[in-house]
C-alpha cells in the first residue's frame, strides 16, 4: 500500500493572523474570509485524497498491481498566496485568490510507469462528481527546461452544513523518475530569483531527457515481462493500454506561475 504524505503546514489557519499587516486588514471580518478560503480548500483536497485512497486500496486488494507509489498533499502558505496575487497583479482578497489562483490546494500522485499516470487520470475523470476543468500534459509536451508531469485542475463539491461549495484543486501526476528530477530542480534554483547560467539549464534539460529515457526503458522492460504474467494480469494490462492509447487530452496554454 502506498503512503500519503501531508506536506501542508498543519497550523496554516494560525498563519492567517500574520496576514493582518500584509493585507492591511482593519478587522476580523476580512481575516475570516481568508480562513474560510483555506478551510474549504483543505476540505476539497481531502475529498479527492479520499477518492485516491479508495483507488489505492482497491488496487492493493482486488487487482494484480498498484500503479500508485505515493501521494503528497499540501495547502499553500497564506503569506505566499498573498505574495503571488501581488506578483501577478491581481487584487489582494480571498475572493480574488479563489478566482485567480488554482494551486491553493495541491495533490501530487507519484506512479511507477508512464502508462500508470494516464490510468490514474482516467479513473479520476470517470468519477461523476469530479469535473476536470483543465489538463496540461507536460509528459507529451515537456516544458522548455525538460519538466514533465500531467497537471489537472479538478473541481470537487464540498458539502457543508448549509451549502455546497465547488472547490478547485490542482492534481499533478508523474512517475518516480519525473518526481526525482522535479524535486532536485526545485531545490537547485526554483523561485530563488537568481539568474541561472545557460550551462546549468542545459544540464538540467539533459538530466530530464535521461529521466524520460529511464521511464521509457522501464516501460519496455515491463512490457517484455508480459509473457510471464498471469492471464488475469495480462488482461488487465491490455485493457489499460487500450484505454490510454485512445485517450485524447485537451491541451491548455500554459499560465505563468
Amino acid at each position: 500500500m502506498s503512503v500519503v504524505i501531508d506536506n501542508s503546514n498543519g497550523n496554516f489557519l494560525s498563519q492567517v493572523d500574520l496576514l493582518r499587516e500584509l493585507i492591511d486588514a482593519e478587522g476580523d471580518a476580512e481575516l475570516n474570509e481568508w480562513r474560510y478560503l483555506f478551510v474549504i480548500h483543505k476540505f476539497g483536497l481531502e475529498e479527492i485524497v479520499t477518492k485516491l485512497n479508495i483507488l489505492n486500496e482497491e488496487y492493493d486488494f482486488l487487482h494484480a498491481s498498484n500503479p500508485i507509489e505515493h501521494i503528497e498533499t499540501r495547502i499553500k502558505n497564506p503569506k505566499k498566496t498573498v505574495e503571488k496575487l501581488i506578483r501577478q497583479g491581481y487584487p489582494v482578497s480571498a475572493q480574488s485568490a479563489r478566482e485567480n489562483l488554482h494551486d491553493i490546494g495541491g495533490i501530487r500522485v507519484v506512479c511507477s510507469f508512464v502508462e500508470d499516470v494516464y490510468e490514474i487520470y482516467e479513473k479520476l475523470a470517470g468519477q461523476s462528481d469530479l469535473t476536470i476543468k483543465e489538463v496540461k500534459d507536460y509528459i507529451k509536451y515537456p516544458k522548455d527546461n525538460g519538466y514533465r508531469s500531467l497537471h489537472l485542475l479538478i473541481e470537487v463539491p464540498v458539502y457543508l452544513t448549509d451549502k455546497v461549495e465547488n472547490v478547485t484543486i490542482e492534481v499533478q501526476i508523474r512517475t518516480i523518475a519525473m518526481d526525482f528530477w522535479a524535486s532536485l530542480e526545485h531545490k537547485l534554483y526554483y523561485k530563488k530569483g537568481k539568474v541561472v547560467p545557460r550551462q546549468v539549464l542545459i544540464g538540467l534539460n539533459q538530466c530530464a531527457d535521461l529521466a524520460a529515457l529511464l521511464d521509457e526503458k522501464m516501460q519496455d522492460i515491463r512490457n517484455k515481462m508480459n509473457p510471464y504474467l498471469s492471464e488475469e494480469e495480462r488482461a488487465e494490462q491490455a485493457a489499460n493500454m487500450a484505454r490510454n492509447n485512445g485517450m485524447e487530452l485537451v491541451q491548455v496554454p500554459e499560465v505563468q506561475e
